[in-house]
């Protein structure tokens, strides 16, 4: 066997051990590389915009959006993350703390080039970079409100990209419902669980718990797995998907909302031992009330796992919005001071204080981001939970 990278031995430093093999050469390099594929492709859309010549003088994003006649409704957000991001590489000047300005001589930066090197090194995240790219095309059109994200990300005929984007075959993906599956394995009854998965998409998480459960043994200890999603599609696939590759669990299936009561999708109160949720919580329109329902649907000392992209600070664009601050339900749900200031994605402080403020307790982060995002401050990816107060 290989002596440890470099890279290994750093995270064998901060990760908890049962985690250091998800991240490993591989997936570290990949990682690095659709980064730096989406700051490039931000360039693009800065430029397909006309934010570039909007800011060849030094301009607020306010007044960048009005010169590049963008509809500050929508724009608002996506704008102040280009232009955050371009001068967080050097790309564009960051003159004060609300100015920016064009550098001359701004280069190509093709996008393209990355995209073959990730080719090379792991084809499997390829689909994480049709789904920027797909985004990086519809920036224009969405800015200046011809379109909305909705209507064009999710159209017909872009659903079989996201069918391998939300897959445990794409390793930039898959790594939230990895860590997640552990999380939620360690907060399981050991017997007689029942669990309600919100928001479960095509079915990539509930199947990647599932295997967890079968791996440690632990599947007998399931009494009841409700799947639920909002997309009709979605739920149809993810629920033939299920059911023939786990036969003889105890799933269940249904349509659920996580903005109205639950009571509308047949969950009683205290009827469940573990919610669980990949990647869906932080586009809650109103945290608090989501909250509240996932609160009463648990029993006595039920737990909560949420599987999320962490902030690890607050005041740091991160690449995965590039894609999802085209959409309105992620850029502009009820806004909360002290734990909910911005659409999308949280920090772990604000995680707790949500938590806490709203009937839960013992919140714990696999991995802790706050005490790694020094050493590694792209590191997104944690588990969330929480138990019932």
């Amino acid at each position: 066997m290989p002596p440890p990278s470099p890279t290994q031995q750093a995270l064998a430093a901060v990760l908890p051990a049962e985690l250091i093999g998800l991240f490993d050469d591989t997936f570290v390099r990949s990682w690095e590389l659709v980064e730096e594929y989406v700051h490039r492709l931000a360039v693009v859309v800065f430029r397909s915009t006309g934010l570039d010549q909007a800011c060849t003088e030094a301009a607020t994003v306010s007044e960048a959006m009005s010169r590049a006649g963008l509809a500050p409704a929508i724009a608002q957000v996506p704008t102040a993350w280009i232009l955050r991001t371009l001068a967080s590489r050097g790309w564009v000047e960051q003159v004060d703390a609300s100015r920016y300005r064009c550098l001359p001589g701004l280069p190509p930066l093709d996008p393209e080039e990355i995209a073959a090197a990730q080719a090379a090194h792991d084809p499997h995240c390829l689909p994480t970079y049709r789904i920027a790219a797909l985004a990086a095309e519809q920036y224009p059109g969405v800015l200046r409100g011809t379109i909305t994200g909705e209507d064009t990300l999710f159209a017909p005929d872009h659903i079989g990209a996201w069918l391998d984007y939300f897959s445990n075959d794409n390793p930039t993906y898959a790594i939230a419902n990895a860590v997640g599956a552990i999380a939620a394995e360690h907060a399981l009854l050991p017997d007689g669980a029942t669990v309600l998965e919100l928001g479960g998409g095509l079915g990539s998480g509930a199947e990647a718990l599932l295997e967890r459960l079968q791996a440690v043994g632990a599947g007998g200890a399931l009494a009841g797995y409700r799947f639920t999603e909002i997309v009709p599609a979605f739920l149809r696939r993810a629920r033939k998907t299920l059911a023939t590759r786990f036969p003889g669990y105890p799933l269940s299936f249904a349509w659920l909302d996580i903005n109205e009561p639950f009571a509308r999708s047949g969950i009683s109160p205290g009827s469940v031992s573990l919610v669980y949720g990949v990647n869906v919580l932080h586009v809650a329109a109103d945290l608090a009330a989501t909250l509240a329902q996932i609160r009463q649907s648990l029993a006595d000392d039920g737990a909560l796992v949420l599987a999320e992209c962490v902030r690890p600070f607050a005041d740091r664009p991160l690449h995965v919005e590039f894609v999802f601050n085209l959409l309105e339900s992620f850029r502009a749900p009820l806004l909360v001071p002290g734990w909910r200031p911005n659409g999308g994605f949280l920090t772990p402080e604000q995680w707790t204080a949500a938590l806490e403020s709203n009937g839960f307790r013992n919140v714990e982060i696999l991995p802790d981001i706050a005490a790694l995002r020094d050493a590694w401050p792209s590191f997104l990816v944690a588990a969330i939970t929480a138990r019932r107060a």
